[in-house]
């Protein structure tokens, strides 16, 4: 029984350590995503990050709502791991100003934080199952669904305009 109790205290840690690791994420993209909206070269991609601040910020309230739950403070943990995807988006942005390739590099930019953070979310939900803590599963699926769809919105933008138009020309 004690392993048992031991265990769950222990995933229970590291729930929380994840949950605070997303938080800090979510804060870190929504202060990214002007940048982003500014440096985009479309009018798409001006349009879809700004569309993704509010999204984010729907996402910092349910995480919120999910800390107040566990009857912990919504309080963020340093993620590197974002930090090191929002500076490879910082390069991209430097290396292509101005260039047909900067949208689609914005893109996929945007596309590893979505990925990142559904790969949390649906760890999360499995923990907090695990936990018992069911209230929080529907806010922390919610969110992954938001995620898969933001991911599939830009997905749609990158085929249908940024991929081919950060093309080189062909020589003739």
């Amino acid at each position: 029984m004690e392993d048992r109790t031991a265990m769950t205290k222990i995933l229970d840690d590291l729930s929380l350590h994840t949950l605070k690791d997303s938080y800090y994420a979510e804060k870190q993209v929504l202060e990214a995503l002007p940048n982003m909206a500014r440096a985009a070269q479309s009018d798409e991609g001006k349009a879809r990050f700004p569309q993704n601040c509010e999204e984010v910020q729907v996402q910092i309230e349910l995480l919120e709502q999910v800390f107040e739950l566990i009857g912990k403070p919504a309080r963020g943990k340093t993620c590197e791991a974002i930090q090191g995807i929002l500076a490879e988006r910082e390069h991209i942005m430097e290396d292509f100003k101005g260039s047909p390739a900067l949208d689609a590099g914005l893109i996929s930019s945007a596309q590893a934080v979505e990925h990142y953070e559904i790969a949390r979310y649906g760890t999360l939900i499995a923990w907090t199952k695990q936990l018992g803590i069911k209230n929080a599963v529907p806010l922390l699926q919610a969110t992954v669904a938001e995620e898969e769809a933001t991911d599939k919105k830009l997905t749609q933008l990158a085929q249908t305009q940024a991929n081919a138009n950060g093309q080189s020309p062909k020589a003739a």
